[in-house]
């Protein structure tokens, strides 16, 4: 039996998300090379600055000469211009691969369909939108920063049994968080900031909190620190001001950027969260956790500007506190992490 165009578009998907984390900002794809239904090369793109998942596809075949004979199956696109590597749409037509099955079009201006108009005047049969939406979804950052012009932004936060997400805090209570979730819960919470560019939290968070926003509790990259600070209230002595991972302030107050803190001017009473996505945008962020408390977390809420949220439910009660943020969104998850609960919702 013939294999589908969507049975090896899903493995291009399987391909692609090995190398998801590494090739941000890049998107990640996945190649896959069959002659006569038998797939005989397969590649997913390198670590940022290395080769794209059609080269290392293409590097993987034993017997060339079967090439001239191929399909081969991307997830996205093939590149057409120069950027940190060589067009992969020249390397398909050095190669005179007939067939390219496309999963979706490259939304960066600098491709945009010039990868397949190359493709189409060599010569190449191309086919496109096979598992269109798929394709679309795994590179979710990627779609939504070159369509939106903004970063993907995950909405984060964890609440008690009874609805709350902090205690009213007095004036001599510890700088420290008040825990609702437990150690598991808060490895995984390390684990999706590592997948993450960056991380914000709002002035109230981190004046009592006291926050390091970095990755300690598992292997990977610290994303880009965001901290609200209108009136530059937090104290110098604090984590987010050791300089040891990138920091943007975004205040009211200009002032002198430093080497890894760097200080963005915005206007506090004017369209808050679009401003932050702006200011995003600028440095190139293409992902975002928000980890603020529920100030931070319902200006992005009742701004519509957030596409997925997780929410984690302790098994602790506050009896009174700081209440949760007010979301509506479709729920697309849940799942037990022992006493804690996780929920996650997306912006449809």
């Amino acid at each position: 039996m013939q294999h589908s165009h969507e049975t090896y578009m899903q493995r291009c998907l399987q391909l692609a998300l090995n190398g998801l984390q590494a090739a941000m900002p890049n998107p990640s794809v996945g190649a896959v090379i069959v002659h006569n239904d038998v797939i005989i090369g397969e590649g997913y793109t390198s670590a940022y600055g290395g080769n794209h998942a059609e080269v290392n596809a293409i590097h993987s075949v034993q017997d060339t000469s079967l090439l001239k004979e191929a399909t081969i199956y991307v997830s996205l696109e093939p590149c057409s211009h120069f950027g940190k590597t060589p067009p992969c749409s020249d390397l398909i037509i050095k190669h005179q691969i007939p067939k390219v099955v496309i999963g979706t079009i490259d939304p960066f201006a600098k491709v945009a369909g010039k990868g397949i108009q190359k493709l189409q005047n060599a010569g190449c049969e191309v086919i496109l939108n096979v598992l269109k939406d798929e394709c679309i979804a795994s590179n979710k950052r990627f779609f939504t920063f070159h369509q939106h012009k903004r970063p993907y932004i995950i909405l984060k936060w964890a609440e008690t049994q009874d609805g709350f997400i902090d205690k009213i805090r007095q004036k001599n209570d510890p700088v420290q968080p008040n825990w609702i979730t437990n150690t598991f819960s808060r490895q995984l919470v390390h684990k999706w900031r590592s997948e993450e560019q960056a991380i914000l939290v709002g002035t109230n968070t981190a004046i009592t909190d006291n926050p390091k926003l970095n990755t300690r509790n598992w292997h990977g990259n610290n994303p880009v620190r965001i901290v609200l600070d209108k009136s530059l209230r937090i104290p110098h002595a604090y984590s987010l001001f050791d300089q040891t991972i990138k920091t943007i302030v975004l205040t009211e107050h200009p002032k002198e950027n430093q080497e890894n803190l760097v200080f963005e001017t915005i206007d506090f009473s004017q369209n808050l969260a679009q401003q932050i996505s702006n200011v995003l945008y600028k440095h190139k962020l293409q992902s975002i956790i928000i980890e603020g408390g529920k100030q931070t977390l319902q200006t992005f809420i009742d701004a519509n500007l957030w596409d997925e949220a997780r929410v984690f439910k302790g098994a602790i009660l506050f009896q009174e506190g700081i209440k949760a943020p007010t979301l509506s969104g479709k729920l697309q998850t849940t799942q037990t992490i022992l006493d804690n609960s996780l929920d996650i919702f997306t912006n449809d």
